[in-house]
């Protein structure tokens, strides 16, 4: 999702001086990930200052159709 209603290039900065963190997650804020368990680490702190901030992705549109629906569209004779 690239539409996103907030800024979040200083992330990472706000969410070091929020809390107290541990050594790796100082050096994944840091440094970036360097494996995939450090990535979805990365991605639950993103998340967890989401929440702090209040912050919500938008609720994707529904696009959910009947299939009376979709046989009228093709099908209305």
């Amino acid at each position: 999702m690239t539409d996103v209603p907030w800024d979040d290039s200083n992330w990472r900065q706000e969410f070091k001086e929020s809390r107290h963190l541990s050594k790796l997650q100082l050096e994944i804020l840091e440094n970036g990930p360097r494996s995939l368990s450090q990535s979805w680490m990365l991605g639950a702190m993103h998340g967890q200052w989401r929440e702090m901030k209040g912050y919500k992705y938008p609720e994707p549109p529904d696009c959910q159709s009947t299939y009376k629906d979709f046989c009228q569209e093709f099908f209305d004779d």
